[in-house]
Parts: structure tokens; sequence; C-alpha cells
């Protein structure tokens, strides 16, 4: 019964309609403060994991989990490579590739690039390009034809689409009774892809790996072998076992190491994030403080005419306790509710904005990818609510040992 007292009391307390309005204001600030702090930290934290996902995705999707490289630049025994590659059960699949730069020409657009050369039978296996191509297909980059397959980004930069004519220009010269002149081939667009990283999409170029070898004069030589792996976390041990079952010394490199600034710059701005947005919630809920305080100094007789009926400063403690951790839950649960609405939405939310107002908030040339992801982790929703409630909770123990001490004929004396 006195649980039930005191839980009754608390709960009138917050939805007093008593002459002093201000106080009630100030609990639906308190219980409004925190319920955007929770929110914009959930909605926060989850653009963070969802730009971490898809990092990774587009990541993966134009680098291969691991790479074998020839010391000199020069693996004439690709085949022998991948046939080792392939008998180890954690590989899934492995494909050459030769990589060079070149300057890429159209009419009087020009762009440097960085080529590569690959199979494209091959290439579909360790990599997610064939996905994402936009016009034309993969397929089209056959031997000797001569095709190219660029970057949304890049055939912007050029002014080209498919079916025009691009001008491949390599640093490497031909000696002419003229002097030194540059090598070029003419390449035919057989397809624009979009992996939504403006790093790839600007700046890489797919040809055949049979036109590369002839355009780089590489004869049967490529630059390595790209794996897939069945465990992209352990890539880096198992590109190790397959040089080491190889038996010749090679250059190895995984995904996690060519790409390692981005993910612990994700990181550690998450952790700030969560640092500078969990100081919020704690500014909203001590915004308890002075509510539970001036509520006090308002119940001044209320605290009087119990304690002299028989309450116990525990059961005044409890009073107050109740009314900060009701005004803390149902914060910190309206919080939750419009943070998981806004985040398993807020996709569709920005493109609605970007299509009012004509605007784009990301641009792919500072951010790496041009859209806005989200990423729910229960996890870190369950984290920062508790966090929030355990905040709140520890608001409520001053104002309510206050008016747990409060002597009655103190109280009373001026009324």
């Amino acid at each position: 019964m006195a649980n039930r007292f005191e839980l009754w009391v608390g709960n009138r307390y917050v939805r007093s309609r008593s002459s002093n309005s201000f106080v009630s204001l100030i609990s639906a600030i308190s219980m409004l403060g925190i319920a955007i702090a929770v929110m914009v930290l959930i909605v926060v934290m989850s653009v963070v994991n969802g730009f971490e996902r898809e990092l990774k995705d587009r990541l993966l999707a134009m680098t291969a989990h691991a790479t074998i490289e020839d010391v000199d630049d020069a693996l004439a025994s690709s085949s022998d490579m991948i046939a080792t590659a392939i008998e180890n059960p954690r590989v899934r699949a492995a494909a050459p590739y030769i990589d060079g730069q070149a300057l890429l020409v159209f009419e009087k657009q020009l762009s440097g690039a960085e080529l590569r050369g690959i199979d494209p039978v091959l290439e579909h296996t360790v990599s997610g390009i064939g996905d994402v191509m936009q016009q034309g297909e993969l397929a089209a980059l056959e031997a000797g034809e001569f095709n190219i397959v660029l970057g949304i980004e890049l055939a912007k930069e050029l002014v080209v689409g498919v079916g025009d004519k691009v001008t491949v220009t390599l640093a490497q010269g031909v000696v002419t009774p003229a002097g030194v002149v540059p090598r070029m081939k003419r390449f035919t667009v057989s397809g624009i892809y979009r992996v939504g990283m403006y790093e790839f999409d600007r700046r890489l170029a797919f040809i055949n790996i049979g036109d590369a070898q002839k355009l780089y004069r590489k004869r049967n030589n490529v630059t390595g072998v790209r794996l897939a792996v069945t465990d992209i976390y352990d890539a880096a041990a198992i590109v190790r076992e397959v040089v080491y079952e190889h038996g010749e010394l090679m250059l190895v490199s995984d995904w996690t190491r060519r790409h390692v600034n981005f993910f612990r710059s994700i990181q550690i701005t998450k952790s700030i994030l969560f640092v500078i947005l969990l100081l919020v919630i704690a500014v909203a809920a001590f915004n308890i403080v002075s509510t539970l305080v001036m509520v006090v100094k308002d119940k001044q007789a209320d605290i009087a005419i119990l304690r002299t009926i028989g309450a116990r400063p525990a059961s005044i403690l409890k009073i107050f306790v109740t009314q900060g951790t009701i005004v803390g839950v149902a914060g910190t649960i309206i919080g939750v509710v419009l943070g998981l609405a806004l985040a398993l939405n807020l996709e569709p939310i920005i493109s609605f904005f970007e299509t009012l107002f004509g605007i784009k908030f990301l641009a792919a040339d500072v951010y790496f990818i041009s859209d806005l992801p989200s990423e729910v982790k229960f996890s870190d929703v369950w984290r920062i609510a508790s966090i929030a409630l355990v905040l709140a909770l520890v608001s409520t123990l001053y104002p309510a040992w206050v008016a747990a001490k409060t002597a009655p004929a103190e109280a009373l004396r001026y009324d």
C-alpha cells in the first residue's frame, strides 16, 4: 500500500493542474529536452553506422578482399597463382588484373584516370562491378575490341556516353625520327557504372586484360591477382596462407590495409559524437534537478502535511524520485520512438527534401558517398536509453533528499 501511495502522489505531481502552472511547464520542457536529445543521438549513431556499412560495401564492390602482386610488378605465372589460391578452401575466387595510369581525351575534354585491365568473367567473381553497371555490360570488354567502361563521374567530366570513342594516352612514349611520341590508342565506351563513391566513379576505368597487356606492353604478364575470400575479416591471414603455399616472394595486401584510414576516422568520429551528444542528454536530464527543486519549494505545505499524518522521510523521498523518474522515462520513451521512426525512414525523408529544395546534402567529392544511409543497431538504442534513464534517476536524488529533510514545523510556520 505504501508503495502504491507514493507512486500515486508522484504521478499526481507530474500531472498537477495547480495554480503554479510554471512548474508543470518546466517539467514538460525537461521531458521534451530528454526526448530530443535521445532522438538526435539515435539518429546520429544510425547515420554513422550506415555510413560505415555503405563505405565497406561500396569499397568491397570495387576493391578485392585481398591482392597478391609481384615484387617487380610483372607477375608471369598468374595462372599458377590462381590455381594455388583456388585450392585454399577459404578462397572463393581469384582473378588477374593489370593496373596503370593514363590520360583520357575526348574532343577538348581530358582527365587523368586509373586504368584497370580485367577478365570480365573472372572479375565478376571477385568484385561487384558487374552489379553497378548503369549502362552497357561488363561482358562487352572483349579482347581485341578495345572497349572501355567508365565511372559515371568520369563520363560526365569527359562529356561522353556509350558508343563514343575516347583516346587513351600513356606517359610511356615511342621513339620516332621526330622525337619521343606518347603512345595513344582509341577505345570505345561500352558501359558506364556508378558505385556511389566519388573516388571510384571519377577516377577508375576498366578495359580487357588482353588489351591492357598490349597497351602497357606487358606481354603475358599481369600486375597481380585479386582474391575473394570466405571471411573478409580474416583476409590478411588468408592471403598470406596462399602466398606461403605458392612458395614465392610476393607483395600482399588486403582491403583493411588499403582503406584503414577511412574506418579509423569513422570509429573516432563515432566515439566523439557519442560523447558530445551524451553531454546533451546529461544537460537535459539535469534539468530535472531544477524542476524538482521548484516542485519541492511549491509543495512545502503538502510535504509538511504528509509528514504530520505519518509519512516517513523515505516515503517523501520516493514520491519525488517517482516524479523525476516518470519525467525521465517518458522523455526517453518518446525520444526512442521518434529516433527509431526518423532513423528507419531517413533516406526517403532526405530524398524528399533534396527534391523539394533542389539541393544535395552530401557532396560526393567531399564525403566519398552521395547518399545519406542509416542503419539502426538496437545495441546502440539500448545503450542510449539506459544511459538516459540512469542520468534522469540520478538527477532526482538531490531534490528528493531535500524534500525528505523538510521539517514540518518550518514548512507550516507561515501558513
